[in-house]
């Protein structure tokens, strides 16, 4: 259990990070659902290019191979609830590094999601 706690954190943080990294650069790279499909192929270029999109995208196949470790040992019904971990990291990152706004009813509902991944995990350690 031990060994899935820690492999599911170090999953879940690139998976994270990686998002993070991926809406940074995609806000960077501006809105394309105003634009046509010129704008949106030139974007689609510009994306191959942009480190932080290549960053989030590398740190995303991190968490994939990862996740298939975990599922190579772990039952589904514990691994998967465990990737809701990622809703702290991604309130804290949204706010300390998008500058999103993170209400108190969305950390609450963080913190619930959070208690109820404790009780899974406690499950399936016996």
């Amino acid at each position: 259990m031990l060994k899935t706690l820690i492999i599911m954190i170090l999953a879940v943080s690139a998976g994270t990070v990686g998002d993070i990294l991926l809406a940074k650069g995609m806000k960077e790279l501006g809105d394309i659902s105003a634009m046509n499909l010129r704008g949106i192929m030139n974007v689609a270029l510009q994306a191959l290019t942009t480190p932080k999109l290549i960053i989030g995208t590398a740190m995303l196949a991190i968490f994939f191979f990862l996740w298939l470790a975990v599922l190579s040992w772990e039952d589904l019904s514990v691994a998967l609830p465990m990737q809701a971990l990622n809703y702290v990291l991604v309130a804290f990152l949204s706010q300390w590094f998008l500058g999103e706004t993170v209400t108190p009813m969305r950390w609450t509902g963080t913190i619930l999601v959070c208690v109820g991944v404790m009780l899974i995990t406690k499950s399936g350690a016996h």
